[in-house]
């Protein structure tokens, strides 16, 4: 195959994998996308093989990123020509690492049926390598394709990165079977979809909750405004008011500024002693730094976020001249000093903020033992993002957290996905995008730890590491 006719099909798979994600739900599109790339790679030389993974991940991290453009572009003042060069700067350092992965393996491993296997853990290391490294920026990492379909089953046991590997041994059985090597082709292919009858009950009730989930809808260029405070806050309130359910609870930083910067009587019109509520606001001061927070209102309980967010909370070094130009509030933060609980109403609700609900292995401690959540809260503020695309792919992100730890999602957002996911991942409530209300949802906590909760909490990702350099070492000694 010529390089350019090699270069244009891995541009379009990688399309086809970002169509794969939410909203479309498109499993199957994943494996196919795989399939098509692992077609071109398995006779190809290094370069080419490097080249093909290169535009592949460029291509799909583009198209599924496009949505920093509206942060940069019309909220950070960044010139468009720059934003949208920005966003296929950070896809082409994202790409290095398939480019890496595919072009070494093609390197050491002769073309043919074994190095075709070994592009599934090869996969699985690039897929690794960008969820830890460098403070870790999985997004729409593929394991997050599968929140429905067979390889769903799996979440429970091998979680997300191990759904990523098993979706690759998919493609590489589809690839297999269309060479008509059905010997090896089946069994790489019926593994992943031994998910279908995999035990799924780990985990059972802890009584139900009703839960008030507000959705402000406050546009992001008045969220920051001094003069529309008041008017915000009196939005704020009346939401809180009109509330239903046993816990209330409200978006990521919903009132823009520190905790000391509050007067009590504000604090005051927003709380309801009948009604338990969590509070999105900024803790800390100048001196020792802001954290992106919140509070128990008329309680002692506050958790502040810990997995920061680089360019939006936290400045790379170096990089405080890029940050600077867009000029986000409270652009360089601290992190969150706990993980607890927070206990009310018969159950353990553990916050997340914004992205925090990528990082499984970050959380996984309030998964397990006996203190632990039995609801998972998630509170964020994608307003500046949009509201196409990417809040059903951060919605599909908490759904695949619902899969592996088997616990309910509540989800307070200010333009959305405010919604509600229960333990097996489905989609029970949601309020429309930039609709303006109050979401009322009973969901049902769950106690107990399923598999992979145990051992993720026990020695992290190390045996996906693990197992994927040990497999690559076997099969370039069994394909000498």
């Amino acid at each position: 195959m010529k390089i350019a006719t090699a270069a244009a099909a891995a541009l379009a798979a990688g399309l086809l994998q970002t169509a794969s994600f939410a909203p479309t739900h498109a499993w199957w599109a994943q494996i196919a996308a795989l399939a098509l790339l692992f077609g071109l790679v398995q006779r190809a030389k290094p370069k080419v093989a490097a080249l093909c993974g290169a535009l592949f991940g460029w291509s799909w991290l583009t198209a599924g990123l496009w949505w920093l453009y509206i942060s940069m572009h019309d909220f950070g003042g960044i010139p468009g020509p720059l934003a949208v060069l920005a966003v296929a700067l950070l896809a082409a350092f994202l790409c290095g690492y398939y480019a890496l992965a595919l072009g070494l393996t093609a390197r050491f491993i002769a073309p043919g049926r074994w190095r075709l296997l070994a592009l599934a853990p090869a996969w699985l290391l690039a897929e690794l390598a960008r969820a830890t490294w460098l403070s870790g920026f999985p997004w729409i990492a593929s394991g997050y394709a599968h929140t429905a379909g067979p390889l769903a089953g799996w979440a429970p046991w091998v979680g997300v990165y191990g759904i990523t590997v098993l979706a690759a041994l998919a493609a590489v059985g589809a690839v297999l079977l269309k060479e008509s090597r059905w010997a090896w082709g089946l069994p790489a292919l019926l593994l992943p979809l031994a998910g279908l009858v995999m035990p799924q009950d780990f985990t059972t009730s802890s009584g139900r909750l009703a839960v008030s989930l507000v959705q402000p809808s406050i546009p992001q260029d008045q969220k920051f405004d001094a003069e529309r405070f008041a008017t915000n806050l009196a939005t704020l309130a009346g939401l809180i008011d009109s509330a239903q359910g046993q816990v209330v609870i409200t978006p990521e930083s919903v009132v823009p500024l520190p905790l000391i910067d509050l007067d009590p009587a504000t604090l005051q019109r927003l709380s309801r002693p009948d009604r338990p509520a969590l509070l999105g606001v900024f803790l800390g001061n100048a001196d020792e730094g802001f954290v992106n927070s919140v509070i128990a209102l008329g309680g002692d309980y506050h958790y502040g976020k810990r997995h920061l967010l680089p360019f939006g909370e936290f400045i790379p070094p170096g990089l405080g001249w890029f940050v600077r130009a867009m000029n986000i509030p409270l652009d360089d933060q601290a992190r969150g000093d706990h993980q607890r609980a927070w206990s009310v109403a018969g159950q353990r609700l553990r916050p997340l903020i914004c992205y925090e609900d990528l990082f499984g292995e970050d959380i996984v401690q309030s998964a397990v033992g006996p203190d632990a959540a039995t609801v998972f809260v998630n509170v964020s503020n994608l307003a500046w993002f949009g509201a196409v695309m990417v809040q059903d792919q951060h919605l599909q992100f908490s759904q695949m957290r619902a899969l592996e730890f088997q616990r309910p999602i509540v989800r307070s957002t200010n333009t959305g996905a405010t919604a509600v996911v229960d333990h097996r991942g489905r989609l029970t409530a949601r309020l429309p995008a930039l609709e303006r209300g109050v979401l009322e949802a009973d969901v049902d906590g769950r106690s107990g730890s399923t598999p992979y909760a145990r051992w993720l909490a026990a020695v992290g990702l190390w045996p996906l590491w693990a197992a994927a350099v040990l497999a690559l070492l076997g099969i370039r000694k069994a394909a000498q």
